[in-house]
């Protein structure tokens, strides 16, 4: 039903997720991000929100993906119909897919990445994520919008796709969080959200907001700036 990336930069720590699928609203159901701790992607044919949330409880709790993974999954009855993918803030990754997931269905992980999906084209589409994210240049957005789009050339979800989303932390930025609930052209939709959201009034607006290494944002620049709302 879904395929989705994770992702570390290692040079400059900015964590970074998407995801689409043929359903609706996989941003609200897959991605979960804490720039502190890292990131999860909870998916599946009968996927549990709670597995994201519970997976970044165990980041900060200093579990590793791996052991996050385990500690998550085991106790669930239903977990032979989800999928996780966990990658923690040191770049470690880890994914358990449920075998009652519709084939093609799995994981890939590779050093600050990990991509999975189910209700596939075939295995091609998460080499498609894994390879298209590790060769393209530019921000961790443009990286992560291109895996998406080369996973959908490769085939991507055997339905076709409705929904996709993006999803990229920084202790230096306000988060980034598009999503595209529905769209016949989900991919184009998201790649022009995410054009609008890098200029504009918005763009110039977004040096105002908070981050975790500068929390006293605004710095008397607001009352220039547009806010969104």
């Amino acid at each position: 039903m879904t395929f989705s990336i994770l992702a570390r930069d290692p040079d400059s720590g900015v964590l970074g997720g998407a995801a689409a699928t043929g359903s609706l609203c996989v941003g609200g159901w897959v991605l979960r991000g804490d720039s502190r701790v890292g990131l999860s992607a909870a998916q599946g044919a009968a996927p549990s929100t709670m597995w994201g949330e519970d997976a970044l409880a165990g980041l900060h709790a200093g579990r590793s993906a791996a052991e996050t993974v385990a500690q998550v999954t085991q106790g669930d009855p239903g977990r032979d119909w989800r999928q996780l993918a966990v990658l923690d803030r040191a770049g470690g990754s880890a994914a358990h897919t449920g075998c009652r997931n519709t084939g093609w269905r799995g994981a890939i992980t590779a050093p600050g990445l990990v991509a999975s999906g189910n209700l596939l084209a075939g295995p091609q589409v998460l080499a498609a994520l894994r390879d298209t994210f590790l060769a393209t240049g530019g921000t961790m957005a443009e990286r992560l919008l291109a895996a998406l789009a080369a996973a959908a050339a490769a085939g991507g979800d055997s339905r076709g796709l409705q929904s996709a989303a993006l999803l990229v932390l920084s202790d230096d930025a306000p988060p980034l969080s598009l999503r595209i609930d529905w769209s016949d052209d989900p991919l184009a939709a998201l790649v022009d959200l995410h054009r609008r959201s890098r200029t504009g009034a918005y763009a110039a607006w977004l040096p105002e907001v908070p981050t975790r290494r500068d929390p006293g944002r605004p710095q008397g620049r607001a009352e220039a700036a547009q806010p969104p709302s």
